[in-house]
Formats: C-alpha cells, structure tokens, sequence
C-alpha cells in the first residue's frame, strides 16, 4: 500500500472529488461516518464526548462526528476553536447542521472554558494532515491543557499539531496532541512509522473512505506499507513432483564460543523458509551442539575451535546468510572481508555488520543486493550519528542506493531500503519480539528464501512480514512477555499457511 505525502493526499481528495464525482461536503460526511462507526463500536452510550474541533476540514470531520453520536444518545458537548466567520465552506456546512443544543462554545485567547472528568472521551478536530507550522498561542495553551486532562483522547486522521513528512525540532515541550487513538483515513501517514511519534499517535487505526483507486495506482511514491495483500502474490507455489535440489542450498556462517544458539536458530529458521538444503559453518567447539539440536542441517567444520576464521567453499550454495554470534575477533574479521570480496550476494546481521561498523570502507565491498539487518544501534555503527527518525530513513535510503544494497531496520515497523530509493514499512510484530535470537530468525528466514530464488527485494519483504507474522501467532498463545525466538520458529508454518489463505 502507497503512502502519499501530504501533497499527494491533497490531490487525491480533490481527484476523488472530481472524477467520482462526489461533493466535498459528502466526502467529509463519508470521512465522519466511518470514524463514527468505529466510536460507535468501541464506546458505550453512557460515555460523555467532547468534540474540540477547528475551523478547518479537521474541524468539519469533527463536527459531523459529534452530530452521528448525539443522534445515536451520547451525551456530546461541542468547542469550536476560533469564530463561526472563519470556518471553511464544508466546516461551516456542518456547523449549521448541528442542532441548537449541540451549537459549540467557542474558545479563544483567554477563554478555556474547557473541563474534564476521568471519564470523557475527548475528540480532537484541531488541525489535520495540512499543518505547516509549530502550534502557537491559544492553540498551544489548549492542547497543554489536553494532554494533561488525564481524559481519553481520540484524534481524527492526525493527532493536532503533528507534522505527518517531517520531525518536530523544538526546544520545549512541542504542542502536539498525545492521542490515545487515532482515526486515520487511508493511505497511512509516515509519521505513523516512526517511534518518535508513536506518544503522539498511540494506537492508529486506518479507515478507508473511498478516495479514487485510479488515483492512488497512478500516482508514483517512494514510500510504501507491506500488507498480506501485497506480499501473498510474492509466494511461490510447490509443483507436486517438486524435490529438494529445486529449492536451494544455503549456507549459514554463524555461532561462536557461548553463542551457539544463534547458530541454532537461524539454521532452524532457514529449514522452516523451505529451503531445499541447509548448511551452516561453525567453530569446532560447536559442531556437537549443531549436530544435536538441529539434525536436518548439514555441517562445515571451522578449524578453529572457538570462532569462525576460514572462508568455506563456496559453490554450489544458492545463497549466504553470515553474522549471528560469530564475534569479532581479528581472524573473524579477516575472514569476512574476504568472504564479501567474493562478489556473491549474502544476508549480513549481527557481528558481520558490528564488524562494517569498525571498519566503514569495507562497505564499498558489499557485493550488489547483499541485505543487511541491523537493529537500530547497529545501524548507527555504519551509519554514524542520527538526529530524527525522518533523518535515519534518509540516510538508510542513501546507503542503499550508495551501496546497491537493501537495508532491513528492525523496530515494530521495520522498515526495508532498496537501491532505487524506496522504503517499504512492515506491519506485523509485537513487542513480545523485542527478545534474544529474534534477529537471527530473521536472518535464517530470509536466507532460506533467497535460496528458493527469490529475489532479495521478494525475500526481504516477505521475509519481515512472515516473521511478523509467526511472531503474532505465537504472541496470541503464550502472551508477549513469555514470546522466544524459539515461539517464532514454531509458528512459521502457520504463518505461510495463514498467508496462503490455508488458516
């Protein structure tokens, strides 16, 4: 799914307008419709609502809002932030729907006749995607005043104040609402990835309303949203005299003294990716561990006895995953420069990355649609110092194309780079990921795709969101805090089968 900057949301409205047709004000009442629907669904009738709106389309999608839920028998009180001759012609439309009872209180600059109970609801309609400027003045001092209310709080397509393409930078505490729950009308925004924002937007549910289909297939993006339905034309299906030799040969370079367990995850992820063959080079001290827990995988022996220090051979893999608990050591180190000067392309996590972080020339190195996988520490190892998030997805765009690589950043979006400038945003995941071992799955998982022939883009989306996905699975049987990496592995099959629609 595409996200539009806040440009291209503009044009698709207005497109959505003209080529539906449909009226603006229609569009907006289709807009509150379905953030009324939701409320509806979620809060019971004794609820007491609050409905702060603005002067602006926010403010309108606002008003029609309170309206649907006063006629429905919420008990709504309406403010309206600013003067009835200053409304937009949708939002002023709506405002002479209301009836007399739910006529707004008007707040303005030394008049915050606004109180709240524990129990409110309150609905934020200040200001929408559009804001081009840091919240001011009475606007300011009235989102202060929400955000220390104590009361729920669900704004409407944006939390107010926040900027939806760029990064708040202020000295001070900046004036943007922290919604509970946000109401967002399809396609996402990319603040809404980003964990700089996430005490702003809470959790965000997209609504669609319709805007024009032909619209937002035309219009080119760089930023895009994975789905099930993006991802599930990407599998490869099994012909039924298909054997092991048609689904690859990976190889695995990983495990170290005391972290042999990376070894042993990532081979068994590889396995459950469906590659046809799996082998995995370990240091000597390991081989009894790897042969012992994982038997399917088949084994190179390292000649040294704690850490891996030799390039293997190499043909006749169809793909390389290295990194997971190889350390650093010096022989390592030597090892792996000399494995990415093969020129094959590979999976590179973990110490091969900590490893390009003390040495940063050796990326010009990389071989062309290598993948790394770095969580968020690893990435500023290459990467450097990162003021903003917006500032981190530009420079991971830039090293990808600089190196003709795709970059994978781990986080509960994870977001993947490519060479030709794009980022795509995962959704599957949960907290309960955040554990040992759940990266070198990942690292396992895409391997193993790789070796079916799957491209690297392919293999990294899917690769993300099936392990996204298991982890989900997982999460809903033995609860986030009690989720392994091991949880993940298990659940991979439901997660094809999920994917394929088996489940």
């Amino acid at each position: 799914m595409k996200i539009l900057p806040v440009g291209k949301i503009r044009e698709a409205d207005a497109y959505t307008i003209k080529n539906e047709p449909i009226s603006d004000i229609d569009l907006m009442e289709r807009a509150a419709r379905k953030c009324f629907d939701w409320l509806s669904m979620h809060l019971a009738t004794s609820r007491s609502i609050k409905v702060v709106a603005g002067t602006g389309n926010n403010g309108g999608d606002g008003l029609a809002i309170g309206r649907m839920l006063a006629e429905k028998g919420y008990h709504v009180k309406m403010f309206l932030c600013g003067s009835p001759d200053q409304l937009s012609p949708s939002c002023k439309i709506n405002y002479e729907r209301l009836h007399l009872s739910l006529v707004p209180v008007q707040l303005s600059e030394g008049k915050l006749d606004l109180a709240f109970s524990p129990d409110d609801v309150l609905i934020d309609a200040l200001f929408g995607s559009g804001l081009t400027r840091p919240v001011t003045g009475f606007h300011a001092e009235l989102i202060h005043l929400i955000n220390n209310s104590g009361t729920t709080v669900v704004s409407i397509d944006v939390p107010s104040g926040l900027f939806i393409d760029k990064t708040v930078k202020e000295a001070n505490q900046p004036a943007i609402i922290r919604a509970d729950y946000t109401l967002t009308f399809a396609p996402p925004k990319l603040a809404f990835f980003f964990p700089e924002n996430n005490p702003y937007t809470g959790e965000w549910v997209m609504l669609d309303i319709g805007l024009s289909e032909e619209f937002l297939t035309q219009t080119e993006v760089t930023n895009f949203m994975i789905t099930a339905a993006s991802v599930k034309p990407l599998l490869h299906k099994r012909n039924k005299f298909a054997h092991k030799g048609m689904f690859g040969h990976s190889l695995l370079i990983s495990g170290g003294i005391g972290k042999m367990g990376a070894a042993v995850l990532a081979a068994k992820a590889c396995l459950r990716s469906g590659s046809g063959l799996v082998t995995v080079q370990v240091p000597r001290s390991g081989v009894n561990i790897l042969q012992t827990a994982v038997p399917e995988a088949m084994i190179v022996i390292d000649s040294n006895e704690e850490h891996f220090s030799e390039l293997p051979g190499l043909d006749g893999y169809s793909a390389i995953g290295v990194g997971p608990g190889i350390g650093m050591e010096k022989q390592t180190c030597n090892a792996f420069k000399q494995l990415i000067q093969t020129g094959k392309p590979m999976v590179i996590d973990a110490d091969a990355i900590n490893i390009l972080g003390e040495n940063k020339t050796w990326l010009s190195f990389l071989p062309p649609g290598s993948i790394l996988t770095p969580h968020p520490k690893e990435f500023e190892r290459i990467a450097g110092k990162i003021s903003d998030d917006f500032h981190r997805n530009q420079v991971q765009k830039e090293l990808s194309f600089k190196y003709s690589c795709y970059i994978i950043l781990k986080g509960a979006y994870t977001a993947i780079t490519t060479p030709n400038g794009r980022s795509f945003f995962n959704t599957t995941g949960n907290p309960g990921m955040a554990t040992g071992g759940s990266g070198d799955v990942l690292t396992g998982l895409i391997t193993g795709l790789l070796a079916q022939n799957y491209p690297p883009l392919e293999a990294s989306l899917l690769g993300v969101y099936l392990h996204g996905l298991a982890g989900d699975i997982g999460a809903e049987i033995t609860g986030q805090e009690a989720l392994t990496a091991s949880d993940i592995i298990c659940n991979l099959g439901n997660a094809f089968s999920s994917l394929y629609g088996e489940l």
